[in-house]
């Protein structure tokens, strides 16, 4: 990715942000493929942040909880921003969407729901051409 962003890279995030969370997965898991190091682990982390909001909108709460926890482990080391993402905004919204099922104390919650209000974006990076 030497002249900005990879096409696929670009298209997930758009896909994400239109809450298309399974077609932003598929988008960058063909980036996350073809990439080494710090990018492939960071690409394996927004492919896990779009699966667990998959899995939370169909209320699989324990794959999404699971997904969440690894995909927290994946991305805090790249705050506060990492390839154009403001990621401590990102993290911080993520977690509030996903904190009523992170304080749930059952495993699977059937009270519980997936609130659109409060489902994370991702801010396009600046230098993106849009």
């Amino acid at each position: 990715m030497s002249d900005g962003y990879a096409p696929q890279y670009l298209e997930g995030l758009r896909l994400f942000n239109e809450e298309e969370f399974f077609e932003a997965h598929d988008v960058w898991e063909e980036l996350w493929s073809e990439s080494l190091g710090d990018e492939k682990k960071f690409l394996q982390g927004l492919i896990q942040a779009s699966v667990s909001l998959f899995h939370f909108g169909n209320e699989n709460f324990g794959g999404a909880r699971k997904l969440y926890d690894s995909c927290r482990q994946k991305l805090d080391p790249y705050r506060p921003s990492f390839m154009g993402i403001d990621l401590a905004t990102f993290l911080t919204d993520y977690q509030r969407c996903f904190q009523e099922l992170l304080d749930h104390k059952e495993k699977y919650p059937t009270d519980i729901q997936l609130r659109d209000e409060l489902v994370p974006k991702i801010a396009f990076p600046e230098d993106a051409a849009t």
